[in-house]
């Protein structure tokens, strides 16, 4: 079949979704499908930039192109999973949370006002009005389903995936620290890990790794950082490519991740790659359907004294965070997620 696979771009940002949508095209051209991504820019500040791009998106008919007739469209992200085309499946990675669960929250600059409210309308609109065009419509999370479901009452299914790499992480020891690995942004939640760390009793370090999506938030970081007198227990270390990162996991006493209500989290796949036992809290959405709580890893509350409680317990028995880690990986395995699941699924008839 040819088929495309129809997403957006963020000007210098990259992260889980370009990540997803090249993997699922070397997954489809595998298999021995002609596939291609296309890709829009979307921008959403100046916030009344969205619904022309909404507009944009209806505008671009994918049916065809100098090679022939596309036989599929696989949409994944909003609002290029609008495109118009006569057979189009949606695995949506999620909706523009910021009028949805996010709306009027500290995590989105979309308030209840005149705009956020107009916004708010058109986007939930345009869903409701042309998600449904799709033959079917998938998620990658149940947390992403129940959504679309609450918001929109659209019916969807879940389809989990693999994280980059999967096969490659590794485990080597049960060390010193306690491994964040994520974007440095709000909602990923880095600055309350550090001021958990004033709670801490053991000799277990916070090792944070990731890129800022914007300047302002590292500095947000490392200020914290500084104010708080942590530079003995936390290290910030920024960016780190592939090798090194595969290091840390394969290093880490446990991982903490502990986000706002996540779609799906790589984060919880890696660690549980790589042995790990994750550290994650009650409303962090994705890793909840992954971790069980004693097992796995520990399901905490998201403050600062629950989530110190959860890493000195790791800090006082390297044979806990080892028994866990290892039950981790036998879960994930036992899950069976494959790309070649996700194929199969996407492109039956």
């Amino acid at each position: 079949m040819r088929i495309v696979i129809t997403t957006v771009q963020a000007p210098f940002i990259s992260g889980g979704a370009e990540f997803l949508a090249r993997n699922l095209n070397n997954a489809l051209i595998n298999k021995g499908h002609k596939s291609e991504i296309i890709t829009m820019p979307f921008m959403d500040n100046p916030i009344d930039l969205i619904e022309d791009h909404i507009v944009a998106s209806r505008l671009m008919d994918v049916s065809n192109s100098w090679a022939g007739e596309v036989d599929l469209c696989i949409g994944l992200k909003f609002p290029a999973y609008f495109m118009p085309h006569q057979n189009k499946i949606i695995w949506a990675l999620h909706q523009y949370r910021a009028v949805y669960d996010l709306f009027d929250s500290d995590y989105s600059l979309l308030k209840n006002d005149y705009l956020g409210s107009k916004i708010k309308s058109i986007i939930t609109n345009a869903d409701n009005n042309y998600l449904k065009e799709a033959k079917r419509i998938y998620t990658i999370s149940q947390n992403v389903v129940n959504r679309m479901n609450k918001f929109n009452n659209i019916k969807s299914n879940t389809l989990y995936h693999p994280c980059p790499d999967m096969d490659q992480f590794y485990t080597s020891d049960y060390g010193g620290y306690i491994l964040m690995p994520s974007r440095i942004n709000i909602t990923k939640r880095q600055l309350l890990a550090v001021e958990a760390m004033m709670y801490t009793k053991g000799d277990l370090k916070l090792y944070i790794i990731g890129g800022a999506d914007h300047i302002s938030e590292q500095k947000k970081l490392t200020d914290k950082i500084y104010d708080y007198k942590l530079k003995d227990k936390v290290n910030y270390i920024g960016p780190v490519d592939q090798k090194e990162k595969l290091r840390l996991y394969a290093e880490a006493r446990a991982v903490l991740f502990i986000p706002y209500d996540e779609d799906y989290g790589y984060i919880t796949l890696e660690a549980m790659s790589a042995s790990k036992a994750v550290i994650t809290a009650t409303d962090s959405g994705g890793p909840l359907e992954f971790i069980e709580n004693g097992k796995t890893g520990f399901i905490i509350y998201p403050n600062p004294k629950d989530i110190a409680k959860a890493i000195d317990t790791f800090s006082e028995s390297r044979s806990i965070a080892e028994t866990m880690g290892k039950e981790a990986k036998r879960h994930l395995d036992n899950m069976n997620i494959s790309w070649d699941n996700v194929v199969k699924e996407l492109t039956k008839a």
